[in-house]
Protein backbone atom coordinates (compact mmCIF):
# COMPACT_ATOMS: atom_id res chain seq x y z
CA UNK A 1 0.00 0.00 0.00
CA UNK A 2 1.87 3.33 -0.49
CA UNK A 3 2.11 5.84 1.97
CA UNK A 4 -0.56 8.51 2.21
CA UNK A 5 1.03 11.87 2.03
CA UNK A 6 -1.84 13.56 4.30
CA UNK A 7 -0.77 11.64 7.46
CA UNK A 8 2.97 12.29 7.09
CA UNK A 9 2.05 15.99 6.80
CA UNK A 10 -0.50 15.71 9.65
CA UNK A 11 2.22 14.04 11.92
CA UNK A 12 4.93 16.71 10.86
CA UNK A 13 2.05 19.29 11.77
CA UNK A 14 1.25 17.75 15.27
CA UNK A 15 3.85 15.44 16.30
CA UNK A 16 2.48 13.82 18.87
CA UNK A 17 -0.89 13.03 17.75
CA UNK A 18 -2.09 9.10 18.41
CA UNK A 19 -4.65 7.60 17.93
CA UNK A 20 -7.64 8.05 20.22
CA UNK A 21 -7.13 11.91 20.26
CA UNK A 22 -9.60 14.13 19.24
CA UNK A 23 -8.53 16.22 16.23
CA UNK A 24 -9.99 18.64 13.79
CA UNK A 25 -8.37 18.95 10.68
CA UNK A 26 -8.51 20.85 7.24
CA UNK A 27 -8.07 19.66 3.91
CA UNK A 28 -7.63 21.50 1.07
CA UNK A 29 -9.71 19.96 -1.81
CA UNK A 30 -8.29 19.25 -5.51
CA UNK A 31 -11.05 22.35 -6.55
CA UNK A 32 -9.30 24.40 -3.99
CA UNK A 33 -12.49 24.45 -1.13
CA UNK A 34 -11.15 23.82 2.25
CA UNK A 35 -12.73 20.88 3.67
CA UNK A 36 -12.83 21.15 7.88
CA UNK A 37 -13.75 17.46 9.46
CA UNK A 38 -12.72 15.82 13.31
CA UNK A 39 -12.25 12.21 14.15
CA UNK A 40 -10.23 10.50 16.77
CA UNK A 41 -8.50 8.39 14.78
CA UNK A 42 -6.78 10.75 12.35
CA UNK A 43 -4.35 8.49 10.27
CA UNK A 44 -7.59 6.25 9.35
CA UNK A 45 -9.69 9.25 8.79
CA UNK A 46 -7.27 10.60 6.71
CA UNK A 47 -7.13 7.38 4.47
CA UNK A 48 -10.44 7.22 4.75
CA UNK A 49 -10.47 10.16 2.35
CA UNK A 50 -7.83 9.92 0.16
CA UNK A 51 -9.52 5.89 -1.11
CA UNK A 52 -12.93 7.90 -1.22
CA UNK A 53 -14.18 6.32 1.38
CA UNK A 54 -14.59 9.17 4.14
CA UNK A 55 -17.77 10.98 3.14
CA UNK A 56 -19.31 12.13 -0.51
CA UNK A 57 -17.15 15.54 -0.38
CA UNK A 58 -13.75 13.97 -0.62
CA UNK A 59 -15.24 11.29 -2.61
CA UNK A 60 -16.30 13.52 -5.69
CA UNK A 61 -13.43 16.33 -4.54
CA UNK A 62 -10.02 14.14 -3.32
CA UNK A 63 -8.03 16.43 -0.65
CA UNK A 64 -5.06 17.36 -2.05
CA UNK A 65 -3.14 18.76 1.36
CA UNK A 66 -3.31 18.91 4.45
CA UNK A 67 -3.17 22.35 6.08
CA UNK A 68 -3.84 22.01 10.05
CA UNK A 69 -4.63 20.10 13.10
CA UNK A 70 -6.03 20.87 16.01
CA UNK A 71 -5.95 18.63 19.00
CA UNK A 72 -8.86 18.76 21.53
CA UNK A 73 -9.47 17.27 24.79
CA UNK A 74 -12.82 15.33 24.51
CA UNK A 75 -14.71 14.18 20.79
CA UNK A 76 -17.37 16.10 21.74
CA UNK A 77 -15.17 19.51 22.04
CA UNK A 78 -13.79 18.68 18.85
CA UNK A 79 -17.38 18.50 17.01
CA UNK A 80 -18.34 21.66 18.63
CA UNK A 81 -15.38 23.34 16.98
CA UNK A 82 -16.00 21.52 13.79
CA UNK A 83 -19.40 23.36 13.80
CA UNK A 84 -18.06 26.85 14.62
CA UNK A 85 -15.50 26.57 12.25
CA UNK A 86 -17.82 25.27 9.40
CA UNK A 87 -19.57 28.32 9.72
CA UNK A 88 -16.79 30.54 9.45
CA UNK A 89 -15.89 32.47 6.05
CA UNK A 90 -13.52 30.99 3.53
CA UNK A 91 -10.88 34.26 4.21
CA UNK A 92 -11.61 33.27 7.86
CA UNK A 93 -9.91 30.04 7.80
CA UNK A 94 -7.48 30.96 5.70
CA UNK A 95 -6.45 33.83 8.14
CA UNK A 96 -6.31 30.73 10.99
CA UNK A 97 -4.05 28.42 8.85
CA UNK A 98 -1.79 30.79 7.85
CA UNK A 99 -1.46 31.93 11.48
CA UNK A 100 -2.30 35.74 10.53
CA UNK A 101 -4.32 36.15 14.55
CA UNK A 102 -4.56 40.08 13.81
CA UNK A 103 -6.25 39.40 10.32
CA UNK A 104 -8.81 36.58 11.39
CA UNK A 105 -9.55 39.48 14.45
CA UNK A 106 -10.05 41.89 12.28
CA UNK A 107 -12.79 39.60 9.98
CA UNK A 108 -14.59 38.64 13.00
CA UNK A 109 -14.86 42.01 14.49
CA UNK A 110 -16.36 43.04 10.45
CA UNK A 111 -18.89 40.30 10.76
CA UNK A 112 -20.29 40.97 14.56
CA UNK A 113 -20.55 44.44 13.39
CA UNK A 114 -22.08 43.60 10.08
CA UNK A 115 -24.66 41.49 12.32
CA UNK A 116 -25.72 44.63 14.80
CA UNK A 117 -26.88 47.24 11.94
CA UNK A 118 -29.31 44.25 11.01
Amino acid sequence: MKPNPLIAEAHRLVPNIAKGQAAVYFLRLNSGTIYVGCSTNLDQRLDDHLCGQACRTTQVDPPAAILRVEILPTFSEARRREAQLKRWSRAKKEALIRGELTVLRKLSHSRSAARSKN
